[in-house]
């Protein structure tokens, strides 16, 4: 091996440890690596700009804004209404008819919108049969799953694989030619979850039963501390409102909040104390003398509001601009007057010293607020209501013409009047001119980070062909299993395809084993294509972490799952899909 060659290779470990231990986002650590083979002349500055002329980029961002369309008119939200009718309060029945609507919507959108729609239904759904959230929701991301295997567009793994084959000399994928191993592997994977997997799923409890706040409805008194008060140097412990009936949760000094230091804080004119309680003890402050709304002679305290408040659970979405970001920097008692009382993070409830932590997507969040507070934030902030439906404004009368542009783009790339590029890039200026979406809608819809992780992730691997280290891992792959035949061989791709998926993008992964799939099968003699069906199928197929996709990503967040949970669940269901698949695919796609 040249130096290059194992530079090439210990950089491509490199990134795939950053991705596990999650040392920068996904999309910094690709864009990285193509910077290092910048820097290092690996590739050039005009080879690497190609990559953004890929097609499989721009049909991707497409489809985000055609399936907000969908969300936008209210198209998806028919099928949760569709669920809940039917459910008729059986959980068997709820869980066949959830995942075949999720199957059928994810095969002709994006995934992970859908299921970021869907799971507020469903957590609803999972009350009136009875059920924990949790019960439900890892169905949820596995249908989803299952249902982008179904078509082209289903997930952006197949649009990619696509464009990985066409760079590599072979025909593109039509629309529909997964379609029949893709259901002989779906049906498979409901049956399992139907039969088997359903009694492996775990009751978790929601954040809000876990801290006690579920389905209370409270008061938030913000009293104003004058100058002439008679609490001013007194300390919280000492106010004859501060009971467990009227907790004090906040006070805040200009524009900062005190929290941290409410055991030992002494009031100071101006302060703003916050109390939470009902309807009847403010009633009974107001009866008692303890806090007069109209004399401040007696009480020392001026009501600023009193604003009814709902208690609510809520998910970080993708393109939330909350993620990232210091609590503290959010400004949400200012923007929205939601106080947020607690962060759920895979296994932890992190309701102290909250301030300085930064937001992550699939983040579960404990929100106190006003409603039109809480309904501002979801708007602007990119936030999920996982206890109700999320009321919003749809556009119903143009969800026809929403329907008629995904079924048009469907129907003309399958009939190959023009590329599915093309198409997508026509369906979302035609959503946008509708007005089925407004412009700004559209390009907030688009998640610009899997765009960058597929450019950075096309550059790495432009940079294993050119150099070479590609061909080595395929002469070390066909030393291997070369002599076992092309089922052996589609065995090890899916199965190396599968585990990687299970520890970093399963758009970077399909992007780099895709191409040594395809040199295996030509330095073999083989026909190219059951491969790139393998590594297309594995790629999406992750079901035993909640890291390897998406979907399972925002499920293990929102149903409070534990990451052992997808293991039980999932990890026997990766290996029925890999079984299943190699025997399978050859069938459809011979060697």
């Amino acid at each position: 091996m040249t130096f290059e060659q194992i530079f090439v290779l210990l950089l491509l470990v490199a990134v795939f440890v950053s991705f596990f231990k999650e040392f920068y986002p996904p999309e910094v650590t690709a864009l990285g690596a193509s910077a290092v083979l910048l820097a290092t002349g690996i590739i050039p500055t005009s080879d690497f700009l190609t990559v953004f002329s890929s097609s499989a980029p721009i049909t991707i961002a497409m489809m985000f804004i055609i399936s907000a369309a969908l969300e936008r008119t209210g198209v998806l939200e028919l099928i949760g209404d569709f669920l809940r009718k039917q459910a008729r309060g059986s959980f068997l029945r709820t869980i066949m008819l959830m995942m075949f609507g999720t199957m059928i919507a994810s095969a002709f959108m994006n995934n992970t919108p859908v299921v970021i729609l869907l799971t507020p239904v469903i957590i609803s759904l999972a009350g009136s049969v009875g059920a924990a959230p949790s019960r439900l929701l890892i169905p949820l991301s596995y249908s989803a799953i299952f249902g982008g295997t179904l078509t082209l567009v289903g997930t952006s793994t197949n649009i990619l694989m696509s464009d990985v084959a066409v760079d590599a000399g072979q025909a593109p994928l039509s629309m529909f030619e997964m379609t029949l191993p893709g259901l002989v592997l779906s049906t498979v994977g409901v049956l399992y979850m139907v039969f088997a997997g359903r009694f492996l799923l775990p009751d978790r409890a929601s954040l809000a039963s876990v801290l006690g706040q579920e389905g209370k409805r409270k008061f938030l008194a913000r009293l104003l501390i004058p100058h002439e008060s008679k609490y001013i140097g007194k300390r919280l412990k000492e106010l004859p409102f501060n009971t467990s009936a009227a907790r004090i949760v906040d006070v805040v000094r200009g524009e900062v909040s005190m929290r941290r230091h409410l055991q030992e804080m002494e009031l100071m004119a101006g302060d703003r104390v916050v109390i939470k309680t009902d309807t009847g003890e403010i009633l009974g402050l107001k009866d008692n003398g303890e806090v007069e709304f109209r004399d401040m002679d007696d009480s020392g305290f001026e009501p600023v509001t009193a604003d009814r408040t709902i208690t609510m659970e809520a998910s970080v979405g993708p393109n939330s601009h909350l993620r990232g970001r210091p609590i503290k920097d959010l400004k949400l008692r200012r923007k929205y007057g939601v106080y947020l009382m607690a962060v759920h993070r895979h296994e932890q409830n992190i309701s102290r010293d909250i301030q300085d932590t930064r937001l992550q997507f699939a983040d579960t969040l404990l929100l106190e607020g006003p409603p039109e507070g809480l309904q501002r934030m979801m708007e602007d902030g990119g936030i999920v209501n996982l206890t109700a439906t999320t009321e919003r404004p749809v556009r119903r009368e143009k969800a026809p013409i929403a329907i008629a542009i995904i079924a048009a783009v469907m129907a003309l790339a399958a009939a190959g009047v023009m590329p599915i590029a093309g198409l997508a890039v026509i369906g979302a200026v035609v959503v946008m001119v509708t007005r089925c979406l407004d412009p700004d809608e559209a390009f907030d819809a688009i998640d610009w980070r899997i765009l960058f992780l597929i450019f950075g992730m096309l550059g790495m691997s432009m940079g294993m062909e050119a150099t070479g280290a590609a061909r080595v891992l395929v002469e070390y792959a066909v030393h291997l299993v070369g002599g076992l035949g092309p089922l052996a061989v589609l065995a090890a791709i899916y199965v190396l395809t599968s585990a990687l998926t299970e520890m970093v993008s399963n758009n970077a992964v399909a992007v780099l084993v895709g191409p040594i799939a395809i040199a295996i099968a030509l330095e073999l003699g083989f026909d190219p294509r059951p491969f790139i069906i393998a590594v297309m199928f594995a790629a999406s197929a992750s079901f035993a972490t909640p890291i390897g996709y998406q979907t399972n990503t925002f499920v293990y967040g929102a149903g409070g799952y534990k990451f052992k949970d997808f293991v039980v669940v999932g990890l026997p269901l990766n290996l029925l899909f890999a079984a299943v698949a190699v025997l399978v695919i050859p069938l459809f796609f011979p060697f």
